[in-house]
């Protein structure tokens, strides 16, 4: 009887599957998504950390950068640049406003429009944080040499404007 019993449970359960022990991961390492992704995700995750005692996410970032570079910048254009939707973006400009990062003043060229400016702790704050992240990049890239870094900048660039004539082509800083 127990070598019915047996038979039978060897019959049900699938044997062993072997698990390959080097994973083939050619394809998706051929995708410039998938490099793209992997690369932010290095760099995102040592920002975040960098970033939370100033409590500034990435596009946190981005938006005070933008506005401390460019006094006056209206909502409308950050979202073109940023590629965010307004309504995303009004809450984070009330966020910012509330910390007193930012002001908004009368466009001087639109009256229907209003200038987004950094206030004076709004742009410490992103002068700060602007070098805590040109450190981090520098020290995620180091097995890049400049040109690389330089080079690689220009191509990803090239993938997102996508011969946008909006997207500036913006000198990249030498890397010294």
């Amino acid at each position: 009887m127990s070598t019915v019993l047996e038979a039978s449970t060897e019959a049900t359960c699938p044997s062993p599957v072997e698990v390959p022990t080097a994973i083939d991961n050619a394809f998706l390492e051929s995708l410039i998504g998938y490099n793209a992704r992997r690369a932010a995700l290095a760099l995102i995750g040592v920002f975040m950390e960098r970033m939370a005692p100033y409590g500034l996410r990435v596009v946190d970032f981005s938006v005070l950068t933008l506005i401390a570079h460019n006094p006056g910048i209206t909502s409308r254009q950050l979202s073109s640049v940023l590629a965010i939707l307004p309504p995303n973006l009004v809450g984070m400009i009330r966020q910012m406003q509330a910390r007193g990062l930012i002001e908004k003043r009368p466009h001087p060229n639109d009256r229907r429009a209003q200038g987004l400016y950094a206030t004076a702790a709004g742009e410490q704050l992103q002068a700060q944080t602007q070098q805590v992240v040109s450190t981090l990049e520098s020290e995620a890239v180091t097995q890049l040499t400049p040109e690389e870094r330089h080079t690689l900048i220009r191509l990803l660039r090239k993938v997102y404007q996508r011969d946008d004539p909006s997207e500036p082509e913006h000198p990249l800083p030498r890397a010294d």
